[in-house]
């Protein structure tokens, strides 16, 4: 029934310091600076010396390709993935086949989660051209948010009608969730490589295919459009320097637009893809290093609110064929918070700063509910990190279903050692447990 975390070096809400965590079932009962000698009877006593305890991350931008794409990964294998990397709770998107267009949809992903999630889930809505009605009416209860395919997607959720989208952006009550790409400009850039490579062609190309303007042409309609109607308006995997001219500093609750980066974007720039190749190919694309040092000094200067992986797994197969063949995504969650740890420690950010932007602002921004902070009451949803002892990634140890990273080979100086969730310990060392704890948030 109790669990004390005792000794544990606690990040929470802009402060670091040690201090002791009472759990009783699956909510904090009391956070205590000072030891406390009268335990409840029959309290697990978890030593948390030397290890570092933060609220579970919350990834408000995953793609578990299930129901449809089972081949290449589902809400079973990638839960443990996102367990395994200190994710708590994820929002899936609704790039699945059927694509989650319907109340019928979101109903039937959240039986088929409910059976398989080994994590904390939510569901986006994603709009089309002929769903404004459905998107204004859905129940809350059903999705956490709706998500605007402005570029590129897949089956029916290309938005380009502009009545639609007139329609679309006077939705207020509700986070549109936008992935911004101009369609027309990544069309021509297309024909224009393909027709000078042929089969030749390498990923080098994708940046200047899905390019920083294509991108920021597409943000700053958006932006507009949500000035113009007052519409909560996120904008997914920020990826260039130009696009950030369009955001503003400050506090996420003071905002009515606000932005992601990924880790996958602060982490590498356009010179890795002489070395990785289609493995990171991702929409949108991967950007210079100067774009890159923008992103990282955004993060750090709130323009940038939310920190999300957009992770997207494809089998090797798919990614091994020519470049123009291959499809864009990158599996990501299991190591997205080693990474920003990794970041910290690079002096990129703080570690308060990435708990802000991992684990606050993705549960105030989709208002999940007792979550994503550390206060009496709220969920336990809790990560250890032993900050001085390394991880090395290698195909054994990957949970994804992909059974792929880019990141094989990697030693990051972090360790992340266990993960709680709902007060109930989902992982520890490398091992999944075999009961699921998960919510539907």
């Amino acid at each position: 029934m109790y669990k004390y975390f005792a000794n544990a070096f606690v990040v929470n809400e802009g402060k670091e310091g040690y201090a002791n965590i009472l759990v009783k079932g699956n909510r904090i009962e009391a956070i205590i600076s000072e030891p406390l000698s009268d335990l409840p009877l029959g309290t697990e006593y978890i030593d948390c010396t030397g290890l570092t305890l933060i609220p579970g991350v919350i990834d408000c931008h995953v793609h578990f390709r299930q129901p449809g794409m089972e081949y290449k990964a589902d809400m079973e294998s990638e839960s443990k993935a996102a367990l395994a990397g200190g994710v708590t709770t994820v929002l899936e998107m609704p790039n699945t086949n059927p694509t989650t267009t319907s109340i019928e949809e979101l109903e039937n992903k959240n039986a088929l989660a409910q059976e398989n999630m080994y994590c904390n889930y939510g569901f986006f809505l994603g709009l089309t051209n002929s769903n404004s009605e459905i998107a204004k009416n859905i129940s809350r209860d059903l999705c956490f948010g709706l998500k605007l395919f402005l570029g590129s997607s897949t089956g029916n959720m290309l938005v380009d009608n502009k009545s639609s989208l007139d329609e679309l952006f006077s939705i207020t009550d509700k986070v549109i969730s936008a992935h911004c790409e101009d369609e027309a400009i990544i069309r021509e850039n297309l024909s224009k490589y393909k027709s000078e490579y042929g089969d030749n062609g390498t990923a080098i190309l994708h940046p200047k295919i899905r390019t920083s303007e294509a991108c920021y042409k597409s943000s700053a309609f958006a932006v507009q459009m949500a000035e113009k109607n007052s519409t909560r308006l996120h904008i997914a995997h920020i990826s260039t320097k130009k696009e950030i001219s369009l955001l503003k500093s400050g506090k996420i609750e003071s905002k009515n637009i606000t932005a992601e980066v990924s880790p996958i974007h602060l982490w590498f720039c356009s010179d890795d893809f002489e070395q990785y190749g289609n493995l990171i190919k991702c929409n949108p694309s991967i950007k210079t290093k100067e774009d890159r040092e923008a992103l990282r000094e955004a993060l750090r200067t709130d323009k940038i609110d939310i920190i999300a992986t957009d992770h997207a797994p494809h089998t090797k197969e798919e990614k091994q064929k020519p470049y123009f063949e291959a499809p864009s995504g990158i599996p990501s969650i299991q190591h997205s918070l080693l990474i920003m740890l990794q970041l910290v420690k690079q002096n990129v950010l703080s570690l308060p700063q990435l708990v802000e932007k991992m684990s606050h602002n993705p549960a105030i921004l989709f208002d999940i509910k007792e979550r994503g902070f550390l206060k009496k009451g709220y969920f336990a949803d809790f990560v250890l990190i032993n900050s001085k002892e390394k991880t090395t990634i290698t195909k054994e140890n990957l949970y994804s279903k992909c059974n792929w990273s880019p990141f094989e080979g990697e030693t990051f100086d972090s360790k992340i050692v266990a993960t709680y969730l709902n007060g109930e310990k989902a992982y520890e060392n490398g091992v999944i447990q075999p009961q699921k704890a998960a919510l539907k948030v």
